[in-house]
């Protein structure tokens, strides 16, 4: 699977809008959680790996390879981290956290659940 580029035809889209490669990318598996779980802080590969759940270490890596190559996530001396992008990124995507939150409980008190 290649990495979405805004700019070409990604999964969803022949056009290549950047929105189009992003969504493409946050909905590969475990590329949203990544993000979410390197917001809390730098982690090494095995403590990041810990943080998603025990994911596989040949997902993970693909995943990482796929983040750093879209500027989203870096490695440096205290492991991997957000990048500035990266960050910026999950400013939006931490309210839809807390959204989520509310919802559920929506959910559950109507015992659709």
């Amino acid at each position: 699977m290649s990495i979405p580029m805004p700019g070409k035809q990604v999964r969803g889209s022949k056009t290549g809008k950047p929105i189009m490669a992003l969504l493409d990318l946050l909905g590969r598996t475990w590329a949203l959680g990544i993000l979410w779980n390197l917001q809390q802080g730098s982690a090494t590969f095995r403590q990041l790996q810990q943080r998603c759940e025990q994911i596989s270490p040949t997902l993970l890596n693909s995943r990482l390879k796929e983040l750093k190559a879209l500027s989203l996530v870096m490695l440096d001396d205290d492991g991997y981290r957000l990048t500035e992008t990266g960050d910026s990124l999950m400013q939006f995507i931490l309210p839809l956290g807390e959204w989520s939150k509310d919802w559920a409980q929506q959910v559950i008190a109507r015992g659709d659940v």
